[in-house]
Order: C-alpha cells, then structure tokens, then sequence
C-alpha cells in the first residue's frame, strides 16, 4: 500500500526556546530563510507524499498562513517583478495538500497523532517532529518509503548516538535483519546508559500502521496524564512486528538550543549566495 499522509505533530508550546515561542511557533523559528517545519515538508513532498495533516494547537495559526496563499503579497512581488520569489511562494501554497486539526490538550506525543485519526482513515501514514531537520541526499522519509514496500508494516527512524547520550531518546532493543534494517524487540524510553539496551535511538520519523490508533486508545496515561507514542508502539507490538531502519543523513535536533545554533551554521555554509562569505566570517573569529 502507498504511503500518502503525512501527520505533523505541532501543538507544543516550544518551552526550550521561550521568551521567542511566547509569540511565535517554535516550527516557524527560521532556518537560514524558511521556517523549521517548511524543511520537514519538504522532504513529505520529495518523498512522494501527497497530504500533510498538521496537528496544531493555540498560537498556532502562523503555521497555516504560512502554507496558505496569500493574494496581496504574491499581487506585490509581481507588480515589482520580484518573479523568483514570486515562484517560491506560489510552489509553498500550490505543492501539496494541507490540512489542520486541533489538539485541544497538550497530552503528549501519541495524543496528538490520535487527533489526526479521523483525517488519516485506515490507512499506513507517515509521521515527521520537525524538530529533527535532517540533510539527507536521497530524503530520509523516501529511505523509509523503500523500506516499506519491504517490510510493509510500522518503521522507526533510528540513529546510533553516544552512549552517554541514550538518556534523551527512546532506545529500541533489535535484532538486525539486514543492512540498516532491524526488527524492534523492546523499546525503552530514556533509559540510564547502564540500562540501555543499544545505542539505537528513535528520530522524528515514523511510519505507522493505522492500528497504532487502537493502541493509542487503549494504552493508560503515562506522567502528566500523557498519551506516549512509544507506549503505543509496544501495545501495537503484540499483534504486528515493528521494523527500525538506520537512515542515511545527517541529523539535528533544532528543538534544542545547541542544536538549532549547528543546524543553522552548517546549512549556511552549504547556501549558495552567503556561504563564501559566511566561512571568511568564521575563519575571522577569535576562537
């Protein structure tokens, strides 16, 4: 079955990055010249994905005017005859089919793709967290996709990351099948180091199969009265295997601080018109 929607997760408050997310969304802090989520949509379309579902919250609203269209603004750019932005902003609102559904609560990851349920239907979809921005040659959600007409079942994006660091992910505990694919025993969510069951840690991209949304609904509320994703995957488990695929790119977590910070340099020293000067810049500081 063809992977055709995409649910993004975007309610959060963006707390890390307060006070600029007291006014802003944290998916519209802007990468070089685009907003964190326009990255992440970007790659649903080149992955050949044909729906972005976003789960929004309130405050939220500049994220749809930013996909939406905007008359005054494209009329502006074509009386100055501003034509190649003009084609960027036209290619923004026109390239794929958005739509919006509300979680009303902050109950967690897993509550929040159970908001989308009733746009998704019975069907396999794909899940980004833009705040993993991932370069990547051949786009890592596409990775997945081929990965899906394998082994048509739910598959986690996965990393290897330090040892000292699994305390900040979900870690899976697998049995490797093949090159960069593994099947998923057991997943603990920010394990000790000394507990952890490999060093495999789940990143912001999911394929799942529609009957997580049972799961979903029938898995108890974690802390905080949270729906946990990964509490879902493991009910999920009992009935369908899991797969992990160890994706190719380059990953930044650009809902952390640090992470935004690298994110944004290593994008600028890769955009053409800034990057010559952008290096000289950095070569001249006093490190």
């Amino acid at each position: 079955m063809k992977i055709r929607k995409a649910v993004f997760p975007a309610a959060g408050f963006g707390t890390r990055f307060l006070p600029a997310t007291k006014a802003i969304p944290k998916e519209m802090l802007p990468l070089i010249d685009k907003p964190l989520i326009q990255y992440s949509v970007e790659e649903a379309k080149r992955s050949g994905l044909e729906e972005v579902i976003i789960v929004t919250g309130m405050g939220k609203t500049a994220i749809e005017d930013h996909f939406d269209v905007s008359f005054e603004l494209e009329m502006l750019l074509k009386e100055r005859n501003k034509t190649e932005i003009l084609k960027m902003i036209e290619e923004l609102s026109n390239f794929i089919h958005f739509s919006y559904t509300r979680q009303k609560k902050p109950l967690g990851l897993g509550h929040a793709i159970h908001c989308a349920k009733n746009l998704v239907g019975m069907e396999p979809f794909a899940v980004f967290l833009s705040d993993d921005v991932i370069d990547a040659k051949i786009p890592v959600m596409k990775q997945m996709v081929h990965t899906f007409r394998q082994y048509p079942y739910s598959i986690l994006a996965v990393q290897r990351v330090p040892k000292k660091e699994v305390h900040h992910y979900g870690i899976i505990e697998a049995k490797k099948i093949c090159p960069r694919i593994y099947k998923v025993i057991d997943m603990v969510e920010k394990p000790h180091p000394h507990d952890a069951p490999s060093n495999l840690a789940i990143i912001g991209r999911y394929i799942l199969a529609p009957e997580i949304f049972n799961a979903l609904e029938q898995i108890r509320p974690g802390k905080g009265g949270e729906i946990q994703l990964t509490d879902g995957l493991k009910m999920l488990s009992r009935t369908q295997p899991i797969y992990a695929y160890e994706f190719e790119g380059n990953r930044y977590d650009a809902g952390d601080k640090l992470g935004f910070l690298k994110a944004n340099v290593s994008f600028a020293l890769n955009t053409p018109g800034i990057n010559k000067e952008f290096r000289s810049f950095l070569r001249g500081l006093n490190l």
